[in-house]
């Protein structure tokens, strides 16, 4: 009897450690159960928005017929040397999904509560809430959109591995990137993304994004690797401070060090400065 019941007691307190194990692994404000994601982060492949792809034509964005029109007209102004298409030119924000380009590196910091992203280039931030809201019944509509997450654990080992999103409330204007891919006017554009480590690499994620958008005939999926910095160095980059390029009546200019207006293609115009103010002698 003696020894029946340490062997029960034994049972009891076993069955009690495992669930209490599962309890903490079952507990999302326990950070314990969230992935180590902390640190710069680096694209590993182009700036094009599908990077098993070649950039500008070769992406074969799934555009409607009147966006493909939109498209062609910023490649001839690509062509042509001219930047006008291109918000990031004039200073505005990327938003999504273009912010997850990464043209600069990008800090991730997990909490039970929130996810959050802080992007170099634009100095631009995302907040994926994972406290287990839904979506408002107004979203102020933004560039980067409002983020709602949701953690899963995929290898059913009591750790969450993967991050599923869906975006929504944007406003813009927005392209998926560079070449000026364009998203549609009525900004009624729905992302979701399922972000991972890679399974080969640890220091990898992958970011698999989807986008819903009026503009496209079908949703467009894309896959953007993000490789982890040992030894990250942090830099400031701050738009008015880098950018050298005018926009004059959607001409295109440069400006040179010495604050000198440079043409971006041959045979340009001058701008007309008829209504520019003279100061000085």
């Amino acid at each position: 009897m003696r020894f029946g019941s340490i062997g029960v007691m034994a049972t009891v307190l076993g069955l009690c450690a495992a669930f209490g194990l599962a309890q903490a692994n079952d507990d999302p404000a326990n950070p314990d159960n969230y992935p180590n994601w902390r640190g710069q982060w680096y694209r590993t492949k182009g700036v094009q928005w599908d990077t098993a792809k070649p950039p500008g034509r070769g992406q074969q964005a799934p555009l409607i017929p009147e966006y493909q029109a939109r498209y062609e007209v910023s490649l001839a102004e690509q062509q042509r040397g001219g930047q006008d298409y291109k918000p990031q030119v004039k200073c505005m924000p990327a938003g999504m999904p273009q912010m997850m380009v990464g043209y600069e590196p990008i800090e991730i910091i997990v909490t039970p509560q929130a996810t959050y992203m802080w992007m170099v280039y634009m100095h631009e931030f995302r907040r994926i809430h994972t406290d287990g809201r839904s979506f408002p019944a107004k979203i102020e509509p933004t560039f980067a959109g409002y983020s709602i997450g949701k953690w899963l654990d995929t290898n059913r080992d009591g750790k969450y591995d993967t991050l599923e999103v869906e975006t929504r409330g944007f406003k813009g204007p927005r392209i998926y990137e560079p070449t000026g891919i364009p998203l549609h006017d009525d900004n009624q554009t729905v992302i979701k993304e399922r972000i991972a480590v890679d399974p080969a690499d640890g220091e990898v994620i992958n970011d698999e994004i989807t986008t819903i958008d009026n503009a496209l005939t079908r949703p467009w999926t894309v896959t953007r690797p993000f490789k982890r910095v040992a030894n990250p160095a942090w830099a400031e980059y701050f738009c008015h401070e880098h950018n050298t390029i005018l926009i004059l009546q959607k001409e295109t200019y440069f400006i040179r060090e010495d604050g000198v207006l440079m043409p971006s293609r041959k045979d340009q115009p001058p701008p007309d400065l008829r209504k520019f103010r003279q100061t000085g002698n």
